[in-house]
């Protein structure tokens, strides 16, 4: 589904889903207050959020994983696999896995790592541990209670924020804003805080700040005239990104996050750029959701993760790592 336009406001349909927006805050808080967690063998990092919807996870999960990659751990990168049918646990072989048997995120992060899907975090993270794990990367399941994480981190989008700051239904919050900070070791802005995140973090919570930035194919694309797509959370975030580049945008189509894009939606759009005599063009999460027979229609930018001070990112996993 596509976030509701009432999810950023306050006005009456909101209020009249407050009693369901409750029911599925207390269901949540019961859930974890009362399932014990799994402790896994190696230290677990969790990237999560508190909204539905795209919050820059997945690219931070990824740019985590590269710098401790880098320092010599062997980190393995695990999903429920959101939109697959596989329940798991199963590494994903890209070679072998597509998006409707894994998902579009553990493609992506397959790319960096070994990566798994399972519906069962704690069973995901017991066989990355037993096939060589020695950093466990959890791309979401904040929420989830099923195992103990040494390192939550938040990521935030400093323009979103939390939108409306009511729960699902009424808004996009998967558990009030107080609990969620609570539970975290640090959060990651996204971008400028034009939402006034800070403001709710307490002070003894670190913040690092992080923009996402154009990367491999953006500069194939940059000035040009296109035509451009996105099934993400939030796809006029994509289309700002081209704007950004100075693409010339004849055209923009919003999908629903995770649309599993049919042939003849890809074919109106190559149409409809040919005679605007454009280049169409998706993101990388949005490509491997692409019947293999048409990706060479559509170009495709990938995202790369641009640290304000990643010294301070170094010195949170370190100590994390040093005390597990």
């Amino acid at each position: 589904m596509r976030a509701p336009d009432f999810w950023q406001s306050q006005g009456v349909l909101p209020s009249l889903l407050a009693p369901v927006a409750a029911l599925y805050g207390a269901a949540g808080s019961l859930r974890r207050r009362w399932r014990q967690p799994w402790r896994a063998p190696v230290p677990v990092i969790c990237v999560g959020n508190l909204v539905a919807g795209g919050a820059g996870k997945t690219p931070i999960a990824r740019s985590i994983c590269a710098r401790l990659t880098q320092q010599g751990h062997q980190c393995h990168l695990l999903s429920r696999g959101y939109g697959g049918r596989a329940s798991g646990p199963l590494q994903v072989d890209p070679q072998r896995h597509g998006a409707r048997d894994v998902g579009d995120e553990a493609l992506l992060l397959a790319q960096t790592a070994p990566a798994w899907i399972a519906r069962d975090r704690a069973a995901g993270a017991r066989a990355a541990a037993q096939a060589g794990a020695t950093v466990i990367i959890l791309d979401d399941g904040f929420q989830n209670p099923s195992l103990e994480k040494d390192l939550s981190l938040l990521v935030v989008d400093g323009a979103y924020g939390f939108g409306n700051g009511r729960l699902i239904p009424a808004g996009p919050l998967r558990e009030p804003v107080a609990d969620g900070v609570s539970r975290a070791d640090g959060v990651v802005l996204i971008g400028d805080d034009s939402a006034q995140v800070c403001r709710r973090v307490p002070s003894h919570i670190p913040i690092l700040q992080a923009k996402l930035i154009p990367g491999a194919g953006s500069a194939d694309i940059a000035g040009k005239p296109v035509v451009a797509f996105a099934g993400i959370g939030r796809p006029e975030k994509f289309f700002q990104t081209l704007e950004n580049l100075d693409c010339d945008l004849r055209g923009r189509h919003a999908f629903a996050d995770h649309h599993f894009f049919r042939d003849h939606e890809i074919m109106v759009l190559a149409d409809k750029a040919d005679k605007l005599k454009a280049q169409l063009v998706t993101t990388a999460k949005d490509f491997v959701r692409l019947p293999d027979h048409l990706q060479a229609l559509v170009a495709f930018i990938e995202v790369d993760v641009a640290w304000s001070a990643a010294t301070d990112l170094d010195h949170l996993l370190m100590m994390t790592l040093r005390t597990n």
